[in-house]
């Protein structure tokens, strides 16, 4: 399908704006961030229409409850994602930084700056307020975007867009410093995750079929993450009572989100009484519950019961679901955790101090807790500002990107007309 969208001008474009946005003033981008926010305030209402209309469909389509979820806004997350726009602008520049400074025997004056990416493609499903984080956090740290949001929502992810190019118009940045990708073709992401003559890195938003499929296809460097069975194993040592407050937060405080609680793993001393806490807080919030084994036997009245099969314990449900599984030791608990794609956000609840930093140190996850939800993977918790992504691999980043991720660094050297010996 000819979609008449010519990738190829649209990297172009991205990257001699990225030139601009590597050399723009923090007051620059500062204020292009104020104009944005300002923008989208005033268009609140046509927006939230559009959106309305995207939902309706998709409920008339019958779309998967937790998609729908995660594309709905409503006035307070609209109110989130303009303060989102807000809140960059008071956080530090991250480009320019010197990270370190030194000079060696030949005379050779060595600095470790930041500078940005460059540009930064970004393919994301259902939420359409990633339309406008990743934005905003690429203009702050000076890279330039190209986005590509998922057909359930493109109405309302072109809207922002649009929006947003009216006020970068207004600005002095370059007017190709955020680009969407207006067509729903598919083949225009393989040829996104190829275009790596002009993009520099492609950070997939989106469940795990996205994730492998870009790493499969792409050309240019891929960022992991967002995805991952989240876990939480309750040790014989545990506060139960306090626990309940704590694994319950971890499932329903938001659970379509990628660091929802999908397992709930009890070691065998405390099931008894840890369950009989818990069985009215599941029943509360309807809690379809996934028994493993044993377990089963301590739930035999709980309304909302299913088995639990070995499928279920790879998976990430995005919803109201959740297994539980009992646990000899926490030597257990954590094979059982490594076994079960563990790579985003998992805890342990323990008074144990040598089982909680065994458990620490053992798991695999971009994030672990003590004593503490799963649900606090998230940049604006972690005091760094939004995020454009959870990163779950290993090199360059880990755990939130906020803006400083957004960055890489140089070495800038200098002498006095020097040559090498």
């Amino acid at each position: 399908m000819d979609t008449g969208i010519d990738i190829n001008k649209i990297g172009q474009n991205a990257a001699t704006a990225s030139q601009s946005l590597a050399v723009a003033s923090t007051k620059d981008k500062n204020e292009a961030l104020a104009i944005i926010a300002d923008a989208l305030e005033k268009m609140k209402g046509f927006v939230l229409d559009v959106n309305a209309k995207e939902v309706a469909e998709a409920q008339k389509r019958a779309l998967p409850a937790p998609m729908i979820e995660r594309m709905t806004l409503n006035d307070k997350r609209y109110a989130e994602m303009v303060g989102g726009v807000r809140k960059l602008i008071d956080l530090p520049d991250p480009v320019g930084r010197i990270l370190d400074g030194y000079s060696v025997e030949s005379g050779l004056n060595i600095k470790k700056r930041s500078v940005p990416l460059g540009v930064i493609g970004v393919i994301y499903e259902s939420r359409p307020n990633v339309t406008v984080d990743i934005a905003a956090l690429c203009l702050k740290s000076g890279n330039a975007c190209i986005l590509r949001g998922g057909s359930e929502c493109f109405q309302t992810n072109l809207t922002l867009y649009e929006i947003m190019q009216e006020a970068i118009n207004k600005t002095s940045l370059p007017l190709h410093s955020i680009n969407f990708l207006q067509a729903t073709d598919r083949d225009l992401v393989n040829k996104l995750l190829t275009l790596d003559q002009f993009v520099d890195v492609i950070i997939p938003r989106g469940g795990e079929s996205l994730h492998r499929m870009c790493v499969q296809h792409a050309t240019v460097p891929v960022i992991v993450g967002g995805f991952g069975v989240s876990h939480m194993y309750v040790d014989e040592s545990a506060d139960l009572e306090r626990a309940v407050n704590v694994i319950i937060n971890a499932k329903v405080q938001k659970p379509s989100a990628c660091n929802a609680l999908d397992t709930l793993l009890i070691h065998r001393s405390c099931a008894v009484n840890l369950v009989k806490l818990l069985i009215p807080e599941l029943s509360k919030y309807k809690i379809l519950v996934h028994v493993y084994g044993e377990i089963a036997e301590l739930f035999r009245d709980y309304p909302f019961l299913t088995t639990c099969t070995s499928e279920d314990l790879d998976t990430e449900f995005l919803g109201m679901q959740m297994n539980i599984v009992m646990m000899d030791d926490i030597h257990e608990a954590i094979l059982h955790i490594r076994q079960h794609k563990a790579i985003h956000s998992d805890a342990i609840l323990t008074n144990n101090l040598e089982h909680a930093e065994m458990f620490s140190r053992s798991v695999p996850s971009a994030c672990v807790y003590i004593n503490a939800s799963t649900r606090f993977t998230d940049g604006g918790q972690f005091g760094m500002g939004a995020e454009v992504a959870i990163s779950t691999q290993k090199l360059h980043v880990r755990g939130p990107m906020a803006l400083e991720a957004l960055t890489t660094y140089q070495y800038v050297c200098s002498g006095d007309y020097l040559a090498r010996p």
